[in-house]
């Protein structure tokens, strides 16, 4: 990549991680393409040169905000327990460490319960489903006897709400200490494994 493409690139970052603050704190309704580029220090002609809408700008931070869980996902070959255990890892890591990824688990739970999100939005949220594969593995692990049992899905969903409200508390405080991943297992964990 020539140091043209690379500016631009960052260039693109930069708005990428604009729009996600802004539509955390103002929400996608009231958020304007001017506030966006005024947060880069750009004209709103040059923002259209890299977005061509902020619904295109929206649209693309959900579509990494899916992909990043997806992606999580697709790694289920694995043991049960440690695929969950190196998927708490991972994700406490990235939200130490790279703020633009806590605050897209607050963007992506907004995404859900906003009503002004444009159809192209509601569409790509459509096939966005980590709560199956998830279940799958908790009902392998309870038949392996690593997951305590109890309904696939309850345990589903306490591992994930688990780790989202942890990633917003360090996305809005980014003070706040992060808690050890191994506590999230627990919660899933069987207790004589």
């Amino acid at each position: 990549m020539g140091i043209r493409e690379e500016q631009k690139e960052k260039r693109r970052e930069e708005i990428l991680a604009a729009g996600l603050d802004l539509f955390i704190r103002k929400g996608y309704a009231s958020t304007k393409v001017s506030d966006i580029a005024e947060h880069v220090g750009m004209s709103v002609g040059l923002l259209f040169h890299y977005f061509e809408s902020k619904e295109k700008l929206y649209e693309e931070l959900v579509r990494l905000g899916i992909s990043g869980p997806m992606n999580v996902m697709a790694s289920t070959d694995i043991e049960p327990l440690q695929f969950f255990e190196g998927a708490a890892r991972r994700i406490f890591h990235a939200i130490q460490t790279e703020p633009f990824v806590a605050k897209m688990f607050v963007l992506m739970s907004q995404v859900f319960y906003n009503e002004a999100a444009p159809q192209s939005i509601k569409d790509l949220l459509q096939g966005f489903d980590i709560y199956t594969p998830t279940t799958q593995l908790i009902q392998k692990g309870q038949a392996n006897g690593t997951i305590r049992e109890g309904d696939p899905y309850a345990l589903t969903i306490a591992y994930w709400c688990a780790i989202q409200g942890i990633a917003e508390q360090v996305a809005l405080t980014p003070d706040s200490p992060c808690p050890e991943s191994s506590w999230i297992v627990d919660i899933i964990r069987r207790k004589d494994s």
